[in-house]
């Protein structure tokens, strides 16, 4: 990445926002001692050219998995300083477009010198947009750092299920689904056993995991394998692949040594107790009743992300079964595919977003910068009698941390 023209994009455009801001500042500062604002003048210029190197090097840098915190805090913080700049500059725009109106209405209609004197021939910048853009962008890095705590702050999600076509001996079936483990960005095993824990005081009937057990590689998970093997349920665990498994995103020296990372991923999945489901379909049975769960690899609407999922293949056979369970780790199958083909899918499980791991959720509110890019981001979403939930994910990546998208086990109640 770090040879890529975005990168480089982002750069200039940190230095462009550093200059932008650094007028304001400035403007802001004028009437200090001399002596404050050269302090204030440094420390500023200190921060943002640090910022900018550490973001060149930081690609650069090996570290060893336990360091991985460090590097990937470093660049939130960079990050988060960036954003917190970029948002401010939304207010100062605001301010800057106010006074270059003002100051041509002024040219047009006020013709004499005497009347620009008496109006006053400089327009002055706007302390209050000025404060407030400083204010809110502060805030925004604020929250940026506060997430750094919410990362292992497993919340429990309930939700009962009503479907008309649901088998009596299924009625009261206890479905718990996690997703986005991403074994990869841990640092803290006893926290991630907390988050266990919870699923095992649950008591589920059946455990549903929707994809990315790791980042890149097999291996992040090889610490995490005494962790996520307790995790069991009397009608089993059942698993499938997300985009992450593929090691799509990391250099192989040849195609061989990624084909051999997908099947050591595959088997950990089997050392784990989780059955994979690629591309196929279980029976299960209470009772006399019967109902299907269909598991396909990764399958996106999306363009850059990959299209492994072949539902076709994982749903043959089960056109006379009354009730079917799809476990799909992108949600932009459902709308793109799903609802459009299979309408007898009755409930589709979900992942991926992380709901952006940064958005607001309370009563009446619920936002996340990930809605502009997928319909269906977080909780449930219905469609006549078809049904999705998107869990928000267990683990993290990139960002390590949440800001009011919290880590999500989800207990489903079927009724």
């Amino acid at each position: 990445m770090r040879n890529s023209p975005f990168w480089w994009i982002l750069i200039g455009l940190m230095v462009l926002i550093d200059i932008y801001v650094f007028q304001v500042v400035k403007n802001l500062s004028h009437a200090t001692a001399p002596k404050a604002r050269l302090i204030i003048y440094s420390v500023y210029w200190i921060v943002s050219v640090a910022a900018v190197i550490v973001l060149i090097i930081l690609p650069r840098l090996q570290f060893e998995h336990q360091a991985k915190l460090i590097k990937t805090s470093i660049f939130a913080i960079i990050i988060g300083l960036f954003l917190a700049k970029l948002a401010a500059s939304f207010f100062f725009l605001i301010d800057d477009i106010r006074r270059s109106i003002q100051w041509v209405v002024e040219k047009l209609f006020l013709s004499s010198k005497a009347e620009r004197a008496e109006k006053g021939e400089g327009i002055s910048r706007s302390v209050f947009l000025s404060w407030m853009g400083l204010a809110f962008g502060g805030g925004l890095f604020g929250t940026f750092i506060y997430g750094f705590g919410n990362k292992y702050r497993y919340q429990v999600m309930r939700i009962r299920l009503s479907f008309p076509d649901l088998p009596a001996s299924f009625r009261g079936l206890k479905i718990l689904q996690i997703a986005d483990i991403h074994s990869g960005s841990f640092t803290d095993k006893k926290a991630v056993a907390k988050g266990v824990e919870k699923i095992l005081k649950e008591k589920p009937d059946i455990v549903l995991f929707v994809g990315d057990l790791v980042n890149n590689v097999a291996d992040e998970m090889h610490d995490y394998m005494d962790v996520f093997n307790r995790i069991k349920a009397p009608m089993g665990v059942y698993s499938t692949l997300g985009n992450h498994d593929y090691g799509d995103y990391v250099h192989w020296d040849n195609p061989e040594e990624k084909k051999i990372n997908l099947e050591r991923l595959k088997q950990i999945h089997s050392d784990l107790g989780w059955r994979l489901l690629m591309n196929e379909h279980v029976i299960l049975e209470k009772g006399v009743d019967k109902i299907a769960l269909i598991g396909v690899e990764n399958w996106s609407a999306k363009a850059r992300f990959p299209k492994y999922g072949d539902l076709a293949k994982a749903y043959s056979g089960l056109e006379n079964f009354p009730f079917k369970i799809l476990m799909s780790h992108d949600p932009s199958h459902w709308d793109a595919e799903v609802r459009v083909s299979y309408p007898d899918i009755d409930l589709m499980l979900s992942g991926h977003t992380h709901g952006m791991q940064f958005g607001v959720e309370m009563p009446g509110l619920k936002w996340s910068p990930v809605q502009y890019i997928y319909k269906q981001w977080a909780g449930l979403y219905e469609e006549g009698n078809q049904k999705l939930y998107v869990n928000r994910g267990y683990g993290f990546i990139g960002y390590p941390g949440r800001v009011g998208i919290l880590p999500e086990i989800t207990v489903l109640e079927l009724v």
